[in-house]
């Protein structure tokens, strides 16, 4: 997984006047958890803004009074109407221990079953994945060149060594469904007059999976 490296204060005191105190200075109070004890520290907002906008999910090295502890962002929240960032919570994460995260897709190449005038069903840009961090990778990528009109990638056709997919494994990753006048073209090496069906839409899939979770 990709690594960020953020410079953070510890708090010498909590409490809401203290939050209160440091969000009016643009600070972010934070907690880890996960390790020996709980620890409250805090940053500026704009310290957190390439963890917080964008797909990737990182492994944060968080520099504390001098100690370098790393650890996976779990949770966050936002103010309803300014959006500012209220609070995130972080979990340590150490190399002998799983951890959840969110790992982002990405799609490679463009389906044959677009290019034929079929839409593209994007269901999950992001998978709930467990694994030591050292088999986390930084995203998983599927190649759909070969995914025609009709096709689906499903949970259960995913495979990255070390890693378990928290999603049941009929769930629909990415296909491709029939747009009208959409045509299918069979590719094989001799021609063929049998028409290809193109009614197929996608099936029915379980309910997203559930928050972020660690052990």
């Amino acid at each position: 997984m990709k690594t960020l490296a953020i410079s953070v204060k510890k708090r010498e005191t909590v409490g809401k006047k203290s939050t209160r105190a440091l969000r009016n200075q643009g600070n972010v109070p934070c907690v880890l958890y996960g390790g020996e004890k709980q620890v409250t520290f805090y940053a500026h907002e704009n310290d957190f803004r390439k963890l917080v906008y964008t797909r990737d999910t990182f492994v944060v090295e968080l520099k504390i009074n001098g100690d370098v502890i790393n650890a996976v962002m779990q949770d966050i929240q936002f103010h309803p109407v300014s959006d500012k960032i209220l609070h995130i919570d972080f979990l340590q994460v150490f190399d002998d221990k799983p951890v959840t995260v969110s790992l982002p897709v990405i799609l490679e190449g463009i389906s044959k079953g677009v290019k034929n005038g079929g839409n593209l069903l994007f269901r999950r840009p992001k998978i709930i994945t467990k694994g030591l961090v050292s088999n986390l990778p930084d995203a998983i990528k599927i190649n759909i060149e070969d995914l025609a009109i009709g096709m689906f990638i499903y949970i259960k056709d995913l495979d990255i060594e070390g890693c378990e997919f928290l999603a049941p494994p009929n769930s629909v990753v990415v296909g491709v469904k029939t747009a009208r006048a959409a045509i299918e073209i069979e590719e094989d090496d001799e021609d063929s007059d049998d028409s290809s069906d193109t009614s197929s839409e996608a099936p029915s899939e379980a309910p997203s999976e559930a928050a972020p979770s660690a052990e």
